[in-house]
């Protein structure tokens, strides 16, 4: 078992009465009636249903924790606090607390706040620990590097906002959010909710974020996919021969990829229910 904390991770505590049923009516996953202990991936998106930032979040006697990246803290505040209204809630960035990924063979170390992740069983563990002791309280386990954990999140074909796809520029279903538990479509209305419905109903998500095998240097991220002369998307993060790209699913197929001075392979992730034709089954390395 490894383990590392991700620096460029924050923790949003969502507490009071009103913790659950607030957080339920804006998100893009279930919460209400969530039990202390149980995790959830989601999302906030904008009313034209992009996502302002997704999360990861563990239900607690008090109310929530909520996983954050960093970059988009502010932004979850400014806007969670516009929707609060008059509901029975505190909104508090809880900056003694760090996130701790563990992932590997053996059994993880005993945490309080440790909860498997929501998106895929072989993702490992996410914890909420105390900054000033996080050391301590990962004795258990090897220590790795955030670029180790990466990898291994690459290997698996898991996007990571930021990385993988541009906050406030992507919906649910192209960042796999609807492959991935992200996203119930049976609960009740929430922010964006008609535009993400509207692409389940229909079918309409033409560009997703798959895994490539990557043949020559890794591409920056950002770099422009092309299948032959024709735009494909564009590259997200890489580790070694793997990577993630966001790409038009039909100029995915049967085309040369190449992004840079690199050619790319689609992979079919074995959790995912959409097909990409002509795609290379993955194998998590």
């Amino acid at each position: 078992m490894r383990a590392s904390l991700l620096d460029d991770r924050r923790v949003l505590e969502v507490a009071g009465a009103d913790a659950r049923s607030f957080l339920h009516n804006v998100v893009t996953c279930s919460v209400e009636g969530l039990a202390a202990g149980a995790a959830r991936y989601g999302a906030l998106l904008t009313p034209q249903g992009k996502i302002v930032t997704d999360f990861l979040l563990l239900g607690t006697e008090d109310g929530l924790l909520l996983d954050v990246p960093a970059v988009t803290l502010d932004e979850l505040l400014k806007r969670l606090t516009l929707y609060r209204l008059r509901a029975k809630v505190t909104l508090a960035a809880r900056d003694d607390l760090a996130v701790a990924v563990l992932w590997g063979d053996g059994a993880p170390p005993d945490l309080p706040q440790r909860f498997a992740d929501p998106r895929l069983p072989a993702l490992g563990w996410r914890a909420f620990v105390p900054r000033a002791e996080a050391s301590r309280a990962l004795a258990g386990a090897e220590p790795g590097a955030p670029a180790a954990w990466h990898a291994h999140r690459i290997a698996l074909g898991i996007p990571e906002g930021g990385r993988d796809f541009v906050f406030a520029d992507a919906f649910p279903h192209e960042a796999d959010m609807d492959q991935l538990g992200g996203v119930d479509f049976r609960k009740g209305c929430y922010v964006g909710q008609e535009v993400v419905s509207r692409m389940q109903h229909r079918g309409t998500a033409r560009s997703r974020v798959v895994p490539v095998a990557i043949a020559g240097p890794a591409p920056e991220a950002g770099a422009e996919v092309t299948a032959g002369e024709r735009p494909a998307g564009r590259m997200g993060s890489s580790a070694g021969d793997r990577g993630l790209a966001l790409l038009r699913l039909d100029r995915a197929a049967g085309e040369r990829l190449r992004a840079g001075a690199s050619e790319l392979t689609p992979l079919q992730p074995g959790w995912a229910r959409f097909r990409i034709e002509g795609a290379t089954p993955q194998e998590a390395s």
